[in-house]
Parts: C-alpha cells; structure tokens; sequence
C-alpha cells in the first residue's frame, strides 16, 4: 500500500511538472559543477519538463524555442540536500513513550511554512525533515522538495524503496530523562533499542508462521509494521549521536540487527573514524561556527568532516535548522574546507552524498541527463564568503530569485524570515534538543 502510494503521489508530481515546464531553459556560460563528473567552464545545462537534458561545454546545441539564461562568471551546481532539518514544525513522539516509530511526521509538517522560503534563499531544494531528538525513537521522518504547494502530498519524494522518508533514533543525553518510560543511563537505551527490535522479529515471524491463513495473522501493530520497514531495509535509520561511546552504541545495534544507518552529528566520530569506515556507515555531519551550550559537544572539532573522510566515510553535512540556519549550508561545508577536507568532498557533502543517504540519488544530486532539474545559480566559488545563491530551480521551476525583492527578505532579512514554530518548545519541553 505504501508503495502504490508513493507511486500515485510521483504521478501526481511528474504531471504538475511537465505542464509547468514545457518550454526548454538553457543555462549558459557559467562553471558547471556536475559533481559526479569534471568541472566543465563555459558550460550549458538545458532542461525541460522537470528533467535534466543535455549538459556539456559550449558547443552543447541548445533548442530553438529556449529561454536563455546568461550565468557568464557564475556557477551552477546541483540543488543542495540537507540531510537533517526542523523545518515546519514537525512533530513525533510525545511524553507517553520514548519508543515511538508509529509517529510519523508527515502528519504534524505545515507544508506552507516560510522557512521553507528560507531554505530556498540558502540552495537548499531536498530535505530530511525530522522530528527532535527527545527519544531514542521518535518516529517516522519526510524526504521532501522544495516545490510549490498547500499540502505536504505536494512536497513528499518517493525514493526507489517505496517510501518517503526514513526513521529518527537518537541517544546520548537528549532521550536520558530516567523519568517514566524513559532511559536514565545509556545501557538502559541501548537495552529498550534491542528490546524493540526483538519485537519486531517476533512479529515478523508470528506473519511468516500465518502464511496466507488471515485467521492466524497477528493483530495488526502500527510500530512494528514501521520496524518491519526498518528491518528490511526499506527505511533508513537515521540517528543522532555525538559521544565517542554512542557513536559506537550505534553501531553496535546495527551489526545486531542489520538495519540501514547513517549517523548524524557525530560530533566525536574523528575519535572513532576507524570504527565507522570498518562498519561502512555514512556520516552526515554539523558544523557548528560557535560551539558551546551542550556538553556532549564540547570536543567538537572542525575537522572532524576531513578526517572520516580520510578514512574513507561517506560524509554529508547538515543544517539541524534552527540550529544552523538553512540559508548558511554552504558556509558549513566551507568551514570542513577550512579544517583540510577537499573542495571536491564538501561539493559532494552538499549534494550527492546527501542524496545516497535518502536513496534519492538517481533523481538529485548531481547534474547528469535524465536526473531532476534541480539546480542553482551562484555568483562566484561556492565557498567564497562573498558568494550568493541568485537562483534556485526546483524540477525546472525557479523557485527562487534574489532579483525578487519578495525573495531576497528571506535571503539577507533577520528574525522576521523565522516562523514561530522555529522557536516553540519541542516534545520534552527543551528549545533547543535537536542538536
């Protein structure tokens, strides 16, 4: 049923797009940065009906009937994936569990939320949007894109396994309340992590043992139908950990019970760098230009990012917004530049890496024919501090312009470009847990 959903909402998509975006656009005269191929100067990027056409040098031949973008001296890239946000007030579990995986947020996101207006003005034009991080299991997350709507159906991407988003676990400090229901130390988490998971597998079982027989069908469980979808691999554990010791918790769980994982934050994951890369665990990390304020972050270093991928991790980065602005992504890429990770690894942290860690990357993340034409437009090297995103196209919709006076507040205003919910106390009564 999930899948057929997922399938009549991309047909849905795929229909609004093609009648939007019939007349070809052709980008020209700019870097071309693919990221999954070389640099190409002076290029041309041509797409049409939401799909990426024809990308190549100069000599690319570009339609008749196209509407020509002059970017000479400018670049274009993929549109950026954030791999973990806040955006539009989401919400999950609550004070009756700290195991929630029934809770979906698909069901608490306001898909008309100005901070997604924000994300827009930052490049960003694919999201993980997740619940906090309050409980080991928060609940259900949504892969979403930055495209025009009223409804979350309007927004919700459907990646190739069938659903659209993946699953928030968190441990350290932010689940550790010791109140009822919930862990006091983090053997206890670790302990009540297993406990779910050895659920699940007797549900599976009790299925398996049922057959084709109904009568004999155990009564239908919204949490393990989720953790069934984990278990197969359908849906991507995405967990935040920040300590050397939970970062290795994580793994732990996932060589147990053989879950699809990608750590998020990893503050201590330099400590550890060897661990990850053995288990081949993607990273997805933040970069904190002021540090301070959370104790499980206080060996945070910038170069943490470089190091695991010396040692050959997958590295994204994220916004955790509000924590980091949406609009400053790029700028969180440049600071693992800065700390001796290659421009080329922080190009694909902002892009195709994040997109790998959806299992979205045969539609974003690099600028290749036949992939969604999401792309932007900037005025210079992506990691120059005088560098601006002046456009953001979203599936061939330009869904952002700094020429639009509307669009550029979002760009360069201050607290009004925030929504209340960017401010309102999460599920434990913290403002500020998720990172």
């Amino acid at each position: 049923m999930r899948k057929n959903f997922g399938l009549i909402l991309f047909s849905c998509f795929l229909t609004t797009t093609l009648c939007a975006q019939k007349t070809p656009v052709a980008v020209k005269g700019g870097m071309i940065y693919t990221i999954t191929g070389t640099a190409i100067p002076n290029g041309v990027l041509v797409v049409q009906n939401g799909k990426i056409v024809k990308v190549g040098d100069a000599s690319t031949r570009i339609p008749s009937d196209a509407k020509i973008i002059d970017a000479t001296g400018k670049v274009i890239m993929p549109g950026i994936v954030d791999t973990h946000s806040h955006l539009g007030g989401p919400e999950g579990g609550d004070n009756s569990a700290a195991l929630n995986p029934d809770a979906r947020v698909l069901d608490a996101v306001n898909p008309t939320s100005d901070g997604f207006k924000k994300a827009l003005a930052g490049g960003l034009t694919t999201l993980n949007v997740m619940p906090g991080s309050g409980h080991l299991m928060s609940g259900q997350t949504i892969y979403i894109k930055m495209r025009e709507g009223v409804t979350i159906e309007d927004l919700l991407v459907v990646n190739d396994r069938g659903v659209y988003g993946g699953m928030k676990m968190a441990n350290g400090t932010n689940p550790m309340r010791g109140t009822a229901g919930f862990p006091g130390t983090r053997a206890k988490e670790a302990a009540m992590d297993r406990d779910l998971f050895l659920k699940a597998i007797e549900y599976r079982k009790k299925i398996e043992k049922a057959g084709k027989d109904s009568s004999k069908m155990p009564e239908r469980d919204l949490k393990m139908e989720a953790m069934l979808e984990v278990l197969d691999g359908k849906r991507i554990v995405h967990f935040h950990t920040h300590k050397a010791i939970d970062i290795l918790t994580c793994l732990r769980l996932q060589k147990e019970f053989g879950f699809r994982l990608v750590l998020h934050h990893v503050t201590e994951g330099y400590k550890v760098a060897r661990e990850i890369a053995a288990a081949k665990v993607p990273c997805s990390i933040i970069n904190i230009d002021a540090p301070g304020g959370k104790a499980e972050a206080i060996d945070f270093w910038m170069g943490n990012g470089g190091t695991l991928v010396k040692q050959g991790v997958m590295v994204a980065v994220h916004t955790d917004d509000p924590i980091t602005d949406s609009r400053f992504l790029i700028r969180s890429a440049a600071l693992s530049v800065r700390e001796g990770m290659s421009k080329e690894d922080a190009l694909k942290a902002l892009t195709i890496n994040g997109a790998k860690m959806l299992d979205l990357d045969k539609r974003v993340g690099s600028l290749e024919v036949g992939k969604d034409a999401d792309f932007i437009i900037l005025s210079g090297d992506p990691f120059s501090v005088y560098t601006k995103v002046l456009q953001t196209w979203v599936e061939g919709i330009k869904r952002f312009d700094l020429d639009n006076p509307a669009d550029k507040a979002f760009a360069t205003g201050g607290f009004q470009v925030y929504t209340p919910e960017a401010f309102a106390e999460d599920d434990d009564g913290d403002k500020d847990d998720n990172n």
